[in-house]
């Protein structure tokens, strides 16, 4: 009868403990990105790559490197952002995303992105603000490392 008790015991132990080591994974935003940004007439806006690694809910983002750029916002200044885990699925992350620029050159100008992360690709909406430079659109962001 020990014997029993004890392999229950045991059996009971790994389906709890297989429970509640989840693969949540908050990390998964980071990597090398890719994006590019469309205007509402489906043209390209922007193109930017960049590396991103979260930090408790906070950003670390270096190497940005805007490829394709617009008169009214020709260089980067500061780059900020978030990233919040909410689900995993089959192995496939999902979370929200949200990247603000400030443009160097000109001045005073801010590119805001807000997105949904599902796996290796982020998609959702920009917008462009600034002294007489407005626009918005959609974007697409992929990444080769996880």
């Amino acid at each position: 009868m020990n014997w029993c008790r004890t392999a229950i015991f045991l059996a009971l132990s790994l389906m709890l403990s297989a429970c509640g080591g989840g693969s949540s994974n908050s990390n998964a935003i980071n990597g090398n990105w890719a994006a590019t940004l469309t205007n509402a007439d489906g043209t390209t806006a922007f193109a930017f790559t960049t590396s991103l690694s979260n930090s408790n809910g906070t950003l670390n983002i270096t190497n940005f490197d805007l490829t394709i750029s617009a008169p009214c916002f020709g260089t980067p200044g500061s780059e900020s952002g978030t990233f919040q885990l909410t689900g995993t699925t089959n192995g496939v992350n999902t979370g929200t995303f949200s990247l603000t620029i400030q443009s160097g050159t000109p001045s005073g100008n801010t590119l805001t992105l807000q997105g949904q992360l599902s796996g290796n690709t982020t998609t959702g909406t920009w917008t462009l603000s600034g002294p007489a430079c407005t626009g918005s659109g959609n974007f697409t962001m992929t990444t080769t490392t996880m």
